[in-house]
C-alpha cells in the first residue's frame, strides 16, 4: 500500500492526512498515538473505508484486507441486543448471538487458533453476558479465521489479561513471519512489538513521523513517547456543596460466601470478603473470572446480590434500600458502562450527570455543577470539547470524560473497571493522578481492575486474586504495605 499528501474525509470538517507513506508487503507495521489523534481514522483509511478527498492512495484489495475495532464490538453488542428485544424473536434468537455463530465453519476447522486465544470455552455463551476481553478475543478469532492477507488491528491488546496479550504477539508474530502483513494501530508505547519492521506517531489526524523501526530509535518524538509515563499530573478540582458522605463506623462491604451462577455456571464461587474503610482494593484475575460481576454485586447491578448475604454501607441487602441509596455513595466506570451509553448528550452534561447518578441529564445542575464540570475538563485538556456531542469525541476521549463522570462528586468508593482501556500514555498518568489525589484526600476508596498492574495508582492497600483452580476460581487476598509498593514488596 501507497500514499502520497493523500487526504480522506472522517467528517464534514474533519480529515486524516497520510503525506507520504509506504507500507511493506508483509511483516509487521505498528501505528501508535494519543487519544484524538486520528487512530482509528488511519485504520479506517487503511481498509478504504474513508473517501479519498486529495492526493493518491494504492491500497489492496478490499476481499485481502480485514479490520477489527472497538466500533466493530458495539456494532455487535447492538445487533445482539436488537435480536434478543423483539416480540417476534424464537427462543433460540432469545439468547442471542453466540461466538460459534459469529465464528461460523472456521471455528470447528481451526481448533488450534481458537485454543491459543482462549476462545473454546466461550463458543456457545451468549455473546452479552462475556467480558470485554472475552469479546475482544472473539473479534480477533474471527479476523485472524478469515486468512485474509492484511489484518489491521486497531487497539487489539485492549482489555486483555497479561497471558491473553503476550499469546497473541507470539501469534502475530508468527503470522507476520507467515507471508501476511498486520498493522497494529495500539496507545501504548510498549505495545510496538519487536518484531515490527516500520513505526509510525500519529499527532491531530496526521500520520507525522513514519519509518524503519532501527532508523527511529534515536528520534525525539520516539524518545518522548516512551517516557511520557514521567509526566506529573495536575491537582484537580474540589467536591461539590452536597458531596455524599459516609454516616457509620463500619465496613463498607461486607459478602459472606456469595454465589452468583449463569448458565449453569458459577461465575463467583463462595466468596467472603470485606472491605473495611481506609482501604484501596486492586482486583485482578484472568478475563471471564468473575471480577466484573464482584464489582456489579457492590454497585446493586447484579440481582443476585438480594439472594446473597452481602452488606454495603451498613445497610443488608434486600433490607428496603433502594439501589439510588447505594449510587450515591459510589463513582464507576468500566467497558461495559461504556458501550451502553448511547446518550448523546454534550460532553459538559455527560460529566454533570455524575453528581446525579443518571445517564444523560435530566435536571437543571446550578452554576456550581456546572463550574466544576468545566473545571475537570479543564484538567483533563477537554475544555475545548465541551459542547461536543459526546458520541462525536474518540473512543479514547469517552473514556475520559466517562471517568471524570466518575469522579466530580468526590465519590466515598471510586470503582474504576479497566478504566484505561483505549487511553494514551499522558492520559492513563492523567487518570492515574486523579485517583491517587481522591485516595489522599481520606474521603474517597478506590477498587480498582486492570490488567496491567503498573496502571494501578500508588496506595492500594488490599489485593484480592482471582486464581484459576479446577474449572473455577480461588480467592487469594493479600495486604499491601503502600509505602513498599513501588519496590514489589507485600506483606
Amino acid at each position: 500500500m501507497r500514499f502520497e499528501h493523500a487526504v480522506f474525509r472522517i467528517a464534514r470538517n474533519r480529515f486524516f492526512t497520510m503525506d507520504s507513506l509506504e507500507l511493506p508487503g508483509s511483516g509487521c507495521v505498528a501505528f501508535v498515538g494519543a487519544n484524538g489523534s486520528g487512530r482509528t481514522s488511519l485504520a479506517r483509511s487503511l481498509c478504504g473505508e474513508l473517501e479519498l478527498c486529495e492526493g493518491r492512495a494504492e491500497l489492496c484489495p478490499a476481499g485481502d484486507i480485514v479490520r477489527i475495532s472497538f466500533e466493530e464490538q458495539v456494532r455487535l453488542m447492538e445487533e445482539d441486543f436488537r435480536l434478543r428485544n423483539t416480540d417476534m424473536a424464537s427462543p433460540e434468537e432469545m439468547r442471542g448471538l453466540t461466538p460459534r455463530l459469529l465464528l461460523g465453519e472456521a471455528a470447528a476447522q481451526c481448533p488450534d487458533l481458537c485454543r491459543r486465544l482462549g476462545v473454546e470455552p466461550l463458543l456457545d455463551r451468549p455473546f452479552h453476558v462475556l467480558s470485554s476481553g472475552e469479546g475482544r478475543r472473539i473479534l480477533i478469532a474471527r479476523a485472524l479465521l478469515t486468512g485474509k492477507r492484511v489484518l489491521v488491528m486497531d487497539a487489539p491488546f485492549d482489555g486483555l489479561d497479561e497471558c491473553s496479550r503476550q499469546e497473541l504477539m507470539a501469534l502475530f508474530g508468527e503470522i507476520s513471519a507467515g507471508g501476511r502483513l498486520v498493522l497494529l494501530v495500539v496507545n501504548r508505547y510498549a505495545e510496538i512489538p519487536a518484531f515490527a519492521s516500520h513505526a509510525g506517531i500519529l499527532s491531530e489526524c496526521r500520520v507525522i513521523k513514519f519509518g524503519r523501526c532501527e532508523d527511529l530509535a534515536g528520534d525525539l518524538d520516539f524518545l518522548q513517547l516512551e517516557n511520557t509515563e514521567t509526566v506529573t499530573g495536575q491537582d484537580i478540582p474540589p467536591a461539590p456543596a452536597d458531596a455524599p458522605a459516609l454516616a457509620f463506623d463500619g465496613p463498607l462491604a461486607v459478602l459472606r460466601d456469595v454465589v452468583v451462577t449463569y448458565d449453569g455456571r458459577n461465575v463467583i464461587d463462595h466468596l467472603t470478603m470485606t472491605v473495611n474503610q481506609g482501604e484501596n482494593w486492586q482486583i485482578r484475575g484472568p478475563n471471564g473470572a468473575g471480577k466484573s460481576t464482584l464489582l456489579a454485586l457492590i454497585t446493586g447491578d447484579q440481582p443476585q446480590g438480594y439472594a446473597n448475604d452481602i452488606t454495603l454501607f451498613g445497610i443488608r441487602r434486600g433490607s428496603g434500600e433502594s439501589v439510588w441509596d447505594i449510587k450515591k455513595r459510589i463513582g464507576f466506570v468500566s467497558p461495559a458502562f461504556h458501550l451502553s451509553y448511547r446518550v448523546n448528550c454534550s460532553v459538559r452534561n455527560v460529566v454533570i450527570s455524575g453528581f446525579y447518578d443518571s445517564v444523560g441529564l435530566y435536571e437543571r445542575p446550578g452554576d456550581e455543577k456546572s463550574l466544576l464540570a468545566d473545571r475537570w475538563l479543564e484538567v483533563a485538556g477537554l475544555r475545548p470539547a465541551a459542547d461536543l456531542p459526546f458520541r462525536s469525541l474518540s473512543f479514547g476521549q469517552q473514556r475520559i470524560v466517562l471517568i471524570l463522570r466518575a469522579l466530580v462528586k468526590h465519590p466515598p468508593v471510586l470503582i474504576l473497571d479497566e478504566p484505561m482501556q483505549g487511553l494514551d500514555p499522558v492520559s492513563r498518568l492523567l487518570v492515574r493522578n486523579f485517583a491517587e489525589c481522591l485516595m489522599r484526600s481520606g474521603t474517597t476508596q478506590l477498587m480498582f481492575v486492570s490488567h496491567h498492574r503498573e496502571d494501578a495508582p500508588r496506595g492500594i492497600t488490599n489485593i484480592l486474586d482471582f486464581v484459576p483452580c479446577e474449572g473455577t476460581y480461588e480467592y487469594r487476598f493479600t495486604t499491601v504495605d503502600p509505602a513498599a509498593k513501588e519496590a514489589g514488596e507485600t506483606r
